[in-house]
């Protein structure tokens, strides 16, 4: 070596890509020596592309190295490695190869077992030893020269010479650390968990890789998108677990990310004989539990709706409720049917608009005050959205006419000023309608009441059945005060605090409920900070299970929460990590703008075609994704890393908290 070169090996002794030359070293040193079991040695290259590259090896060269799986890492160097700057290429292996000589060795082949010949001579036996691996180029590691003591990765290589002029090997401990870890941000690192190039675990043992501890950093979270992608049972939850920890752990002193995590089982707020210590037991100073019901252990406050202030959704989630307790007489199937106005929609209405769209909302109040759902009556006729320039909140605002013709021009009542006056009146309304024979116009000079109308006043005062009072059994779902808890939870997410909505006793339409009432909160919040330039380093991270209910791939609504996380996301310092089964039922546009992916086993090539599709880093390893059903065993791709690591997830195992929220993780393999 010239004095030039050891200048500039000495200038990178704090660069990490001094590992490469000091294996390389090691493996002149074993070769001159003739230590044969140490070396790492795989071949040479036959064929080379800015794209792939054959790689020609032996029989004794695999064994040596205890097989080389597909999938697996290898590395490729200048034959003259000692007068370059260290650098490797990235190669993983995608299959099995020809060669020139294929066609005589299967000529070979076949005369021997057709002779039945015992053995060969030593020529022939390593004639047929020799074949080729076919492996896709990756990317180039090097040093960052524009920073001394840091590695760098391109995911294209600087040139391609002669195949010649390179040879392959298989990595080492170190080196196969500097390749899973050596790219990863500083900051913020976690143990997600090893390294596992293949589902076969058959002489394990002598692979270099299956100990490596995979690295993430909690800032390549912090923001951003994650998606979790493979079939039920299969380790998802568990990896967002680990993530959700990993949160906590990183932010342990600054509390500067505040996670929402919509629980539809239940696994992450309670401890289970399966899963033992749950997110919240591990983290009790740090974790918020609210549950529609309270479960025995866990400690938690209660999470309700108010039917009364969104009554659009709410309205529809009696109708589902009914749906799934069997309810299917016609007048329920058609209280069920009817459609309230949105609060937006109702800001959009001019003065009349509004009043028939209000009598509507309270022919649904009446209903629920019938089935005995408690109200605060001042919060109702505080609703701006529907009371705007009208002075008498509580009142259906029937013409004067219609009021006369119902009770009579000497007998008209003063108009409602409460949910039972109200009630009152429609039963008025209802009783002359049916003793008009059902015309309107004879009943009250015009047609007062659309089909919807009638539909809900047809419920409330049935001609047979129990009417509201089969609502009475949802009235646990209920609380006159359940918007109260929005604040609070916007409060402790602010304090850097992981908020765990308990939603697994709970129907899908109460979940979906749930979701869009608190993502919108999250998302005027963090825009109301961003508006006002305070935003400073204070993240949301929030958690999504069964993601295609929230964010399906046909969705037109462009500016609704979801679609604005995915869009407007990063922006507001909002991050999400979102599972489902199946790539091919999210959104396509939360999929191009999603970082971060953790995928299991998928079960069709279609789900892996949309997976490339979007992120064509995942091409290469659809088959792996296809056959492998091991749980916990995930392909990674981060921000920090640039192309696939094969992982086996930690099994979330942690003891429970003390007062401090202090556990100890423990790194088993799931």
């Amino acid at each position: 070596m010239g004095l030039e070169q050891m200048v500039a090996y000495a200038n990178l002794q704090g660069n990490p890509i001094i590992k490469l030359k000091e294996f390389l070293d090691r493996q002149n040193n074993y070769k001159k020596t003739n230590e044969i079991d140490k070396w790492r040695f795989v071949g040479y290259v036959l064929e080379l592309s800015y794209e792939g590259a054959k790689i020609i090896t032996n029989d004794t060269y695999k064994l040596m190295v205890g097989g080389i799986p597909r999938g697996s890492f290898l590395i490729l160097v200048p034959a003259d490695f000692r007068n370059t700057q260290p650098h490797f290429s990235l190669l993983r292996v995608k299959g099995i190869s020809s060669t020139p000589l294929t066609q005589q060795v299967q000529q070979t082949y076949f005369e021997m077992h057709k002779r039945s010949m015992p053995e060969l001579d030593l020529w022939t036996q390593a004639d047929l030893q020799w074949g080729a691996l076919e492996c896709d180029v990756l990317g180039m590691f090097y040093a960052d020269p524009n920073k001394a003591d840091q590695l760098a990765f391109s995911g294209d290589v600087n040139n391609v010479v002669s195949a010649h002029r390179y040879e392959v090997y298989a990595p080492d401990e170190e080196v196969l650390s500097l390749i899973v870890n050596g790219i990863v941000r500083k900051e913020n690192r976690e143990t997600i968990g090893k390294l596992r190039t293949m589902e076969c675990m058959f002489g394990v043992e002598k692979q270099q890789s299956y100990n490596i501890p995979v690295q993430i950093s909690m800032r390549d979270f912090m923001g951003c998108r994650t998606a979790m992608f493979g079939k039920t049972r299969l380790g998802k939850s568990n990896v967002v677990k680990l993530i959700a920890q990993g949160m906590l752990d990183a932010t342990a002193e600054s509390r500067n990310v505040g996670q929402l995590i919509f629980d539809i089982n239940g696994e992450y707020a309670n401890d289970s004989d399966q899963d033992n210590v749950s997110l919240r037991s591990a983290n009790p100073e740090r974790c918020e539990v609210y549950a529609l019901t309270r479960r025995k252990g866990t400690p938690s406050k209660l999470l309700k709706l108010n039917f009364y202030e969104n009554a659009s959704a709410c309205k529809d989630i009696l109708g589902s409720l009914l749906n799934n307790a069997g309810r299917s007489s016609i007048y329920v199937t058609a209280f069920a049917s009817v459609i309230l106005p949105t609060p937006e929609e109702m800001k959009e209405m001019d003065i009349s608009q509004r009043i028939h769209a209000i009598r509507r909302i309270q022919i649904y109040w009446a209903i629920l005050k019938e089935a005995g759902f408690a109200t605060d009556e001042t919060k109702l006729t505080k609703l701006n959205y529907m009371y705007a320039n009208l002075v008498k909140p509580l009142d259906p605002h029937f013409s004067l006419e219609a009021r006369e013709r119902v009770f009579g021009k000497k007998s008209v009542p003063k108009e409602p000023n409460s949910l039972s006056e109200i009630v009152e009146e429609l039963r008025a309304f209802i009783d002359c309608y049916r003793n008009k024979n059902e015309n309107q116009k004879n009943a009250f000079g015009k047609e007062i009441f659309e089909k919807d109308d009638l539909s809900l006043l047809e419920f409330l005062f049935p001609r047979s059945g129990r009417g509201p009072a089969m609502l009475s059994q949802f009235k646990i779902y209920h609380s006159a005060q359940a918007g109260d808890f929005i604040a609070e939870i916007i409060q402790y997410l602010e304090e850097g605090k992981t908020v765990i909505l308990d939603l697994g006793n709970a129907n899908d339409d109460i979940r979906k409920y749930f979701s869009d009432l608190l993502s919108k909160a999250v998302f005027r919040e963090q825009e109301d900070h961003f508006v006002n330039n305070n935003l400073g380093n204070r993240y949301i991270q929030l958690y999504f299970e069964e993601a295609h209910n929230l964010f399906p791939p046909n969705t037109k609504d462009n500016q609704d929460v979801y679609s604005r996380f995915a869009k407007e996301g990063a922006k507001f310092h909002i991050g999400m990590v979102y599972s489902t089964q199946s790539p091919s039922t999210i959104s396509k546009e939360l999929l191009v703008q999603t970082e971060n992916f953790f995928v299991g086993h998928l079960a069709s090539m279609d789900e892996t075609k949309a997976l490339t599709h979007t992120q064509i880093a995942f091409a290469g390893v659809e088959d792996d994704i296809l056959r492998a059903k091991t749980p916990g065993y995930m392909r990674m791709l981060t921000m920090s890393n640039r192309f696939v690591i094969p992982v086996q997830a930690n099994l979330y195992q942690p003891e429970r908290g003390d007062r401090d929220g202090i556990f100890i993780q423990r790194k088993t393999s799931i």
